[in-house]
């Protein structure tokens, strides 16, 4: 009776169902690490499967934000340099009014950028003053860092907001007296046309 409860020699698995059932584990891991991990985590898809399901563009998708947020980590991390440390060409001054008696005005400009080059346009603009602005390209996303400045307060770099896109706009409200505006990088492979128009309460707009 102490014994009734040993299970027998065919309740217990034999090495060989062992060996079977972990090499058909293995393989089942690896049938799914290539038709279902690597196309949705990485894009890569030796079997066409997650392609024909979708998961491939989702790994596109995910290797390519993880691109472009490497590519804007290191565009910060360059803005302050470049801006301070590359020879800059005297400013273009397209209009300017006395600081005292700042009236609202417009413009629109267009600037072409050659693949990975960047370029700026600012504003000169009072503290409170405010700006509406709508930007967009011909066709392709632009990288775009929306920032400040201010010598007389000894600011180098207020960031605003950045991000990649086609298209922008809203309202810019200076939170200092000095320069505001945009910066902008061509990360296509092709020239980009960027065009701007801005329309408010500031007293020169200048491209960098």
């Amino acid at each position: 009776m102490y014994n009734s409860n040993i299970p027998s020699d065919t309740e217990v698995p034999s090495t060989a169902k062992l060996i079977k059932s972990t090499i058909l584990a293995a393989v089942m891991a690896g049938v799914l690490l290539v038709t279902v991990v690597m196309p949705a985590e990485y894009g890569i898809d030796p079997t066409g499967i997650g392609n024909a399901i979708g998961l491939k563009r989702m790994g596109e998708i995910k290797t390519s934000l993880a691109e472009e947020a490497a590519q804007d980590a290191a565009m910060d991390a360059r803005t302050v340099a470049v801006i301070e440390e590359e020879p800059q060409p005297e400013p273009e001054v397209i209009q300017e009014a006395p600081q005292e008696t700042v009236a609202t005005q417009s413009h629109e400009m267009s600037v072409t950028l050659a693949p990975d080059e960047g370029t700026e346009i600012k504003v000169a603009m009072q503290e409170g003053a405010k700006v509406d602005y709508v930007w967009e390209t011909n066709g392709g996303k632009a990288n775009f860092d929306v920032h400040a400045d201010s010598k007389e307060l000894n600011i180098d770099y207020h960031n605003y907001s950045k991000g990649s896109s086609e298209k922008e706009e809203g309202t810019l409200v200076a939170e200092f007296d000095g320069s505001h505006g945009w910066f902008w990088r061509n990360r296509t492979k092709q020239p980009l046309t960027i065009t701007i128009k801005t329309n408010g309460e500031y007293s020169s707009i200048k491209r960098f």
